[in-house]
């Protein structure tokens, strides 16, 4: 600090790791070109999950304007496609982190480049990497947060994520533009053989060029590039462990160190796992005791059902897995109840069973209310669930009766059903 750098070499001396480089960089760069895409189509997926074009009930982002264009009703076929696409979506993105990490640890110098500004053009560079950086930080910070269920930043995770992802890939297209083919000139600078078999000892900086990556004053290296991004694989190997079974299910489960609701969900027909407690949302033993009653509405017309006459109705089952947007997933499991359908039918017309209002005797806490669409009304396998795996739904899983419906995101399968409102009227 008695001699603070003067110039962009001396900063750029303070970093001395001989490993970094074009080449290290762009390495890192070509996993995260492969992975963050993905990452977006499969986010993307999971907001159209929702159906938000649906119902202002459904949509956790009604200023989205045109950044909605791409949203469709989402099917009921393949009954597993929320599954597969939000499990991908968490299990990429908590193995992709050591991967951004350890790209930012090899453009760091770049960051504290001196003087800050250079010329207007370089300003709105510098503006870019600050929206390219902040983004990313921003998008995988709530996302983890999201998953491990600690939501401790300001309002909801679904706008500030939706719209932090938009803002983030803009500025990823903008830096892939005007970075690609330095980036491919830099991956065929070396021979990736080569240096997977170069040791530490023997281990050189990258000729310097004008990135600005290498350090002018490097230090003896103490690992290889090899050892570098083999660190990098295996955290992110580990990580895959770690996380994967929550998706996945069955064994794997007792491997999901970082699943926020626990490997073990418990034994019998309704151990498998919720996200929130029937004491968590405020529900209270006289809103699902004897007295409660279904509330079916439509067409002008109301009928009111107990449990008692909603068993003597026909009984269908289906068996169906849930699957959240925190990444995590049960194994199929056997419901059996009324079909949505067959409850449409009593208060109109049994062809072509319309749009429904779902709603919980829940009283705070989000996702009380959803609308489903008409085709997942008609799908046979859409129950109003009374059982699972042949015993009572238990509280916790939303006795005395919960939605279940084929592809739907784990919220949308709503719990201490109420009311249903078929029609216009949802």
């Amino acid at each position: 600090m008695s001699h603070p750098p003067r110039t962009d070499r001396d900063r750029r001396a303070l970093w001395r790791s001989p490993l970094r480089g074009p080449w290290l960089t762009s390495v890192f760069g070509l996993v995260l070109l492969f992975g963050i895409p993905v990452l977006f189509v499969t986010g993307l997926l999971s907001y159209a999950a929702y159906n938000p074009d649906l119902s202002p009930v459904n949509d956790e982002t009604p200023d989205k304007g045109l950044l909605g264009f791409y949203l469709f009703s989402w099917p009921t076929d393949p009954y597993w496609l929320y599954r597969v696409t939000q499990g991908v979506h968490v299990t990429l993105g908590i193995v992709l982190v050591p991967v951004l990490l350890a790209k930012l640890w090899s453009v760091i110098p770049k960051l504290f480049a001196w003087p800050p500004v250079r010329s207007v053009g370089h300003g709105l560079e510098r503006l870019s990497l600050l929206a390219l950086v902040g983004g990313v930080l921003f998008e995988f910070a709530t996302g983890v947060l999201n998953v491990q269920l600690d939501y401790i930043f300001p309002g909801s995770f679904y706008p500030l994520h939706f719209y932090g992802a938009w803002i983030f890939m803009a500025a990823l297209v903008v830096h892939v533009a005007l970075r690609f083919p330095r980036m491919v000139r830099a991956l065929r600078s070396r021979d990736p053989r080569a240096e997977l078999r170069t040791r530490a000892s023997d281990t050189r900086p990258e000729p310097p060029d004008e990135t600005g990556l290498v350090s002018p004053a490097p230090a003896a290296p103490t690992m290889s590039r090899r050892g570098a991004l083999a660190l990098v694989g295996a955290g992110s190997l580990a990580l895959l462990v770690v996380t994967a079974g929550q998706s996945i299910g069955g064994a794997l489960r007792t491997s999901a160190l970082l699943a926020p609701r626990g490997r073990n969900p418990g034994r019998g027909p309704n151990g498998f796992q919720i996200n929130k407690t029937a004491m968590a949302v405020g529900i209270r033993a006289r809103d699902v005791g004897p007295e409660w009653r279904l509330v079916v509405r439509g067409a002008g017309r109301e009928t009111v059902l107990t449990r008692e006459r909603l068993l003597r109705l026909e009984q269908h089952g289906a068996a169906l897995p849930i699957a959240c947007v925190e990444g995590w997933s049960t194994s199929d499991q056997g419901w059996e109840g009324v079909r949505l359908a067959d409850l449409a039918a009593l208060v109109g017309p049994a062809e072509r069973p319309p749009k429904v209002l779902v709603e919980s005797v829940q009283r705070h806490g989000s996702f009380r209310s959803v609308v489903l669409s008409d085709s997942q009304v008609r799908d046979p396998r859409s129950l109003l669930a009374l059982k699972v795996n042949g015993a009572d739904l238990s509280p916790d899983h939303g006795y005395p009766a919960r939605v279940i419906v084929p592809g739907a995101p784990g919220v949308h399968n709503t719990k201490w059903v109420g009311r249903l409102t078929f029609g216009e009227m949802a």
